[in-house]
């Protein structure tokens, strides 16, 4: 693994750039050395008028940001950081499930270096019980109309003591070996606007399929769980399922609860 930070090379531009067959048509990667939120960044750039498939990826974040204002910072060169601006033509009836679709998504990239991954309702994805990335998406109202700004951290190479939380890891410390981040972002991106693309021209059928494999990847499905509410109030029971519109469904008392991302402030197994 690598533990010297000197040693942790930049992400490949070369790779990245316009017309590179790795990358699926319709991505514009802007690769920058230092940023503070590449979400707040594309905000920016949208309300600008920036297209669909704008990519902005920090080699090194400084402020991100993730659900609920929360900030966090990563030693330079262990993560792969990176917003991409979606116009969806999508009702926006349907857009609570973009970070789920986000987050399965980066399941199947992480699953593509080995590791056994799973996503944790709504925004994290897990190796074990241990997160090793997170999602934010977030709604800006442009000139051109609604747009959705989706924000992906992945930690690659940070050590043991580099972790932020206990419950985190990165995909270096699971799989024992050097992992190139570049490979995690060109396999991620490509992920993401497959899953759009297929979101948004497979109608009904494409959100059965979409609801149907994200239910069948999320670990949060089973578990005893306590969800904790904007209000102060809590919510234990058993979740049971993803509902058709993304929700999580909470069995207490035999009462059944949907619950939407956007009215939880932590969700956690018990």
């Amino acid at each position: 693994m690598t533990t010297d930070s000197a040693a942790r090379p930049p992400l490949d531009k070369a790779r990245l750039g316009s017309g590179n067959p790795e990358l699926m048509p319709d991505l514009t990667v802007e690769v920058v050395d230092s940023l503070g939120s590449t979400n707040a960044e594309v905000i920016r750039r949208a309300l600008e008028g920036a297209p669909d498939g704008l990519v902005v990826v920090a080699d090194h974040q400084t402020g991100g940001r993730g659900r609920l204002d929360r900030t966090w910072e990563s030693p330079a060169g262990t993560s792969v950081t990176f917003s991409i601006l979606l116009r969806p033509t999508t009702p926006t009836r349907a857009w609570p499930w973009l970070p789920l679709l986000t987050g399965y998504a980066i399941d199947k990239a992480i699953r593509a270096s080995g590791l056994e991954a799973g996503v944790k309702w709504p925004n994290d994805v897990l190796v074990g019980d241990k997160k090793v990335a997170g999602i934010l998406v977030e709604r800006v109202e442009t000139p051109q109309g609604p747009a959705a700004v989706v924000g992906v951290g992945i930690n690659v190479s940070l050590t043991a003591d580099e972790l932020p939380v206990p419950t985190a890891t990165s995909l270096e410390l699971e799989l024992g070996r050097p992992v190139d981040r570049t490979d995690v972002l060109v396999e991620s991106l490509n992920a993401i606007r497959e899953a759009v693309d297929a979101w948004e021209l497979g109608g009904d059928d494409s959100g059965m399929r979409l609801h149907s494999s994200y239910a069948a990847a999320c670990v949060t499905v089973g578990q005893d769980v306590r969800v904790d509410l904007p209000d102060g109030s809590v919510l234990e029971g058993r979740a049971t399922e993803i509902d058709p519109a993304g929700q999580l469904v909470v069995e207490s008392d035999g009462r059944r609860t949907f619950v939407s991302a956007g009215d939880v402030v932590h969700v956690r197994a018990v």
